[in-house]
């Protein structure tokens, strides 16, 4: 099969799951074509089966912001039509669906049907539903689509509560591969953040309000104050310098390390103890999943789709949203008994391989083809 993959390229949960799914269709016998505005971060190795196009958006004059909208349509067609492909996958609903919506639209006047499957990841539905102006076009959009999947039920419901939306939304799980996030040893790195043995709390996120980063901090100088510990903060966004401020006033900043954006996330899940997301909004919780493949346990808020992957008493516990006094005693039970942690670790690690790519990849392959055989009777049934 050939398979177009439309993703935003950045560090973002969307563009992560994009591109570890079109290397593992490739490595499954897949022809895959990424088509963006820049490489994929996670696409930095050769495939046979792997291909990238480009996206360029000239700049013109009259132009305040170059016409993405219009070059990635026209890019769509391009590769469509001169590498034969079978189907496009879009990743977020803006603008990716309504682009793949034009570029079908101009295949079929010149007599070139490929359908498109749209992939709903959370912001583009969560935001969205909170904006009427777009609302409607997101709605459109998805309406039109050949195959809708959502990440997660709660992802799922919340945008039938958000939009009029008469298609079917099948829900397939974001994954990992186990061959990245495997606990390794890596006791010489423990030892230059931890010298003493501390506990490590991991946190990572792109800092902004909805993840709730100061609730990280807070939870963390409650569990300080009772076990010695240290707590690594990945990741960069608006709200890093308000948090620095936070840990020096908290007189923390000796016990914290903003490590900014990182590729090799699971060298730090590796050491880590326990991994923190107290998130006001979360469709999936894919650094959640990442941490329990890591035998990390987890504390989180219960939103979105956060209680479909951490089971609470478990691998982790979930709490209300702002609850940060329950959060910390949470992470306290954890942290204080090492057989406790270890159970919690082994229960992590048994909930993160359900969501193994192994186990996802065969419901992908199996929805593409059921698109396919559907829009091939829709297409003989018209003539």
């Amino acid at each position: 099969m050939r398979i177009g993959i439309v993703c935003y390229p950045t560090y973002g949960g969307s563009g992560v799951l994009a591109t570890e799914l079109g290397l593992g269709l490739a490595k499954r016998g897949h022809q895959v074509h990424f088509i963006t505005y820049r490489r994929p971060v996670r696409l930095s190795t050769f495939h046979e089966n792997v291909f990238f196009h480009e996206v360029a958006a000239e700049e013109y004059p009259l132009f305040e912001y170059p016409p993405y909208d219009t070059a990635l349509a026209s890019k769509l067609v391009d590769v469509v039509k001169f590498e034969n492909l079978d189907l496009l996958h879009v990743h977020y609903a803006i603008p990716h669906a309504t682009v793949a919506y034009v570029a079908k639209k101009i295949l079929l006047s010149e007599g070139r049907y490929v359908p498109f499957i749209t992939t709903l990841h959370g912001t583009d539905i969560t935001i969205v539903g909170n904006n009427n102006t777009f609302a409607p076009v997101v709605a459109f959009s998805i309406n039109k689509s050949d195959g809708v999947t959502a990440v997660s039920e709660s992802l799922r419901q919340q945008t039938y509560d958000y939009f009029n939306i008469n298609k079917d939304i099948r829900v397939i799980y974001n994954f990992i591969d186990f061959d990245r996030f495997v606990k390794s040893n890596k006791d010489h790195f423990k030892k230059a953040i931890a010298p003493n043995g501390e506990r490590i709390l991991l946190h990572i996120s792109n800092f902004r309000r909805v993840k709730r980063v100061e609730d990280v901090i807070l939870v963390f100088k409650k569990v300080y104050d009772k076990i010695p510990s240290k707590l690594i903060l990945v990741g960069d966004g608006p709200e890093r310098h308000n948090m620095e401020e936070l840990c020096r006033k908290l007189g923390l900043h000796h016990e914290v390390r903003f490590l900014g954006k990182q590729d090799a996330i699971e060298e730090l899940l590796a050491i880590a103890d326990l991994f923190i997301m107290p998130s006001e909004n979360e469709s999936f919780g894919l650094a959640a999943l990442e941490a329990m493949a890591c035998e990390v346990p987890v504390i989180s808020s219960n939103a979105g789709g956060l209680p479909e992957v951490n089971i609470h008493g478990r691998t982790g516990f979930l709490s209300e949203i702002g609850n940060v006094e329950e959060m910390a005693q949470n992470a306290i039970t954890i942290l204080s008994n090492d057989e406790v942690l270890q159970q919690f670790r082994a229960n992590a690690l048994e909930q993160a391989k359900l969501f193994d790519i192994k186990n996802i990849l065969p419901q992908y392959e199996a929805y593409y083809e059921e698109v396919l055989r559907t829009v091939v009777h829709s297409v003989v049934s018209n003539y």
